[in-house]
């Protein structure tokens, strides 16, 4: 572990990430009031699934609207078996943790049979807190 004596990080860059992250959600907060605002404008002006625009002073405000398909799994499946048409429909194999979770605290497998499966990944995150009341 550094020390802080050794370390690059200063007090000064703590309170000003500290405060920037504040009001980092602060901003984010009003720009999502003012998304739903929009929304609600262009819902009432021309229908919740239809795209729009309006220019103000310069400024042009517009809405996309991308269209998402995508089939119903079981509803399809069933239709697909139905229909004769297996080959149209995927069998996907993986792992299921909870069984193999169990598996082991049960003793039906142990830790050996599974070496070299574990895939262990890390995603760092920055966190500051004030530890006096501010």
């Amino acid at each position: 572990m550094v020390k802080q004596d050794d370390s690059f990080i200063t007090d000064e860059m703590l309170v000003n990430y500290y405060e920037l992250n504040k009001k980092k959600k602060e901003i984010e907060l009003e720009l999502n009031d003012l998304k739903d605002t929009f929304h609600n404008y262009f819902n009432k002006l021309v229908g919740p699934n239809n795209k729009a625009e309006i220019t103000i002073n310069g400024y042009k405000l517009q809405r996309q609207m991308r269209k998402i398909e995508k089939y119903n799994e079981d509803v399809t499946v069933k239709r697909l078996e139905a229909l004769k048409m297996s080959e149209l429909i995927q069998i996907v194999k993986k792992p299921d943790d909870a069984k193999i979770k169990s598996a082991l605290q049960l003793g039906l497998l142990n830790e050996q049979n599974l070496e070299g499966c574990i895939v262990t990944s890390y995603s760092p995150a920055i966190s500051i807190k004030t530890l006096t009341p501010k």
